[in-house]
């Protein structure tokens, strides 16, 4: 049998020169702390145990006066990752026509190989962005549409998406087709039909999120690419919530374009994002930024927006580097219990409701959303920051409105009890000022 130590040496030759450094630094920790309670125990075992989550929070450098529970929308990196960006950025600003160009700028490809093998595609199918909506963007505003063609997404997806093709409806006569499914969404095959009946013979597109950003539910792509593949319908996946948050690969999905953003659950530098096309596709989308005809099969075109920062992608590879020693499967458990803290002491009030199916742990992970009937959820959300100096967001939907919660890797158990402490005091009444008038 590997012994740990046999097991360890093996991870860190394996993982890159990024592991070898001084025992204070972050991946170091993570790495010490698998050598010596990760190995024995299974994801869900491990969700639980402080001691192993203590190593990785002590790699982030956060503001403890702050509860923050929004890491939805844009998470902290560990510091070193951030410590890369600034080398990099450093080092570029020596002579940037020369050290960025020539040294920084061409390591972006090694960064693209790391982000293909995680998502299990050719590298010469992935883009790195800066966003999740410039990645979507790419193929919603490059796709060869014309007027009185029908793009079919639901009324849950995000707003930015949405507003591009409202603009496309403006600008080309395009018809945009939304469709509702019930929330919170106790059978899938739900959603899968809402989008069978939206089809028709004009449809072609479909947009699909892989975590709803409203409420945290994690949706059905695979069963809605093969059902829009046989109508010969492409799919484009916004997984701006679910690349390495929860453990999955292209082949789950059966998608044809995904974008993601990387400053959320990657724990890359703010303003990182990555685009994949599938390879026989890239010819069929046009550039948001126009590139040389010679380039019209290559995924770079797709990066060509003139002069920007090299460190900020290339700090991508210590962000991988960090999640890969922690294992997004121990990732996804730990979300799930930090979660399970609060939800397991307030869900037997006949007052609370979830926008998830939360007996289902298949349904979501680290995003959850909730209300308190006759709360208002803007006044509760100030209550927490003010009072308790805990940070959610408040969502407010045409078809429900409720409270975003995402805590990180580097949030404490005690912090989810004492947010758990608040939400069991305002469902029993005893917060007036947060009740609706």
């Amino acid at each position: 049998m590997t012994s740990r130590r046999e097991f360890l040496n093996k991870f860190l030759l394996t993982t890159g020169a990024a592991f070898v450094v001084l025992k204070t630094d972050a991946i170091a920790r993570v790495g010490q702390a698998i050598e010596e309670m990760a190995l024995d125990k299974s994801a869900k075992e491990l969700a639980s145990d402080d001691t192993f989550w203590g190593r990785i929070q002590s790699a982030f450098e956060v503001d403890r006066t702050l509860i923050n529970l929004n890491n939805g929308g844009v998470s902290p990196a560990p510091k070193i990752v951030m410590d890369a960006f600034k080398r990099y950025t450093d080092y570029s600003n020596q002579a940037p026509a020369y050290f960025m160009w020539r040294h920084v700028d061409p390591q972006i490809e090694t960064v693209r190989e790391k982000l293909a093998i995680l998502f299990g595609c050719d590298k010469e199918e992935v883009a790195i962005t800066r966003n999740a909506s410039e990645s979507l963007q790419i193929v919603q505003q490059g796709m060869n549409l014309k007027e009185g063609d029908e793009v079919l997404t639901t009324t849950q997806d995000y707003p930015r998406m949405i507003t591009t093709y409202t603009q496309l409806e403006r600008r080309w006569g395009i018809k945009l087709v939304q469709v509702p499914y019930p929330t919170p969404l106790m059978n899938k095959e739900d959603y899968v039909n809402a989008f069978r009946k939206g089809i028709t013979s004009k449809t072609k597109a479909i947009l699909v999120s892989h975590i709803c950003f409203l409420t945290g539910q994690i949706l059905p792509v695979l069963q809605v690419s093969r059902l829009a593949h046989e109508h010969g319908i492409p799919v484009i996946c916004d997984a701006a919530h679910s690349f390495n948050h929860i453990p999955f690969k292209l082949s789950d999905l059966e998608v044809d374009f995904f974008g993601s953003s990387l400053h959320k659950w990657t724990y890359a530098p703010v303003g990182t994002g990555m685009l994949y096309v599938k390879k026989d596709l890239i010819k069929t989308i046009w550039p948001l930024m126009a590139a040389p005809k010679e380039m019209d099969e290559n995924i770079r075109k797709f990066e060509e927006i003139g002069t920007h920062p090299a460190a900020t992608h290339n700090a991508i590879a210590e962000a991988l580097a960090f999640n890969e020693a922690i294992g997004i499967e121990r990732k996804a458990e730990r979300f799930r219990y930090l979660h399970s803290r609060w939800i397991n002491r307030v869900k037997g009030f006949k007052n609370v409701q979830f926008r998830v199916n939360i007996e289902d742990t298949s349904n979501w992970c680290g995003l959850v959303n909730f209300y308190i009937d006759g709360v208002d959820v803007s006044k509760l959300v100030d209550y927490l920051l003010n009072k308790h100096r805990i940070y959610v967001v408040p969502i407010v939907h045409p078809e429900f409105k409720g409270i975003r919660v995402t805590p990180n890797v580097y949030t404490l158990t005690s912090e989810m009890d004492l947010f758990g402490d608040v939400i069991v005091k305002v469902a029993k009444g005893e917060v007036p000022e947060v009740m609706e008038k």
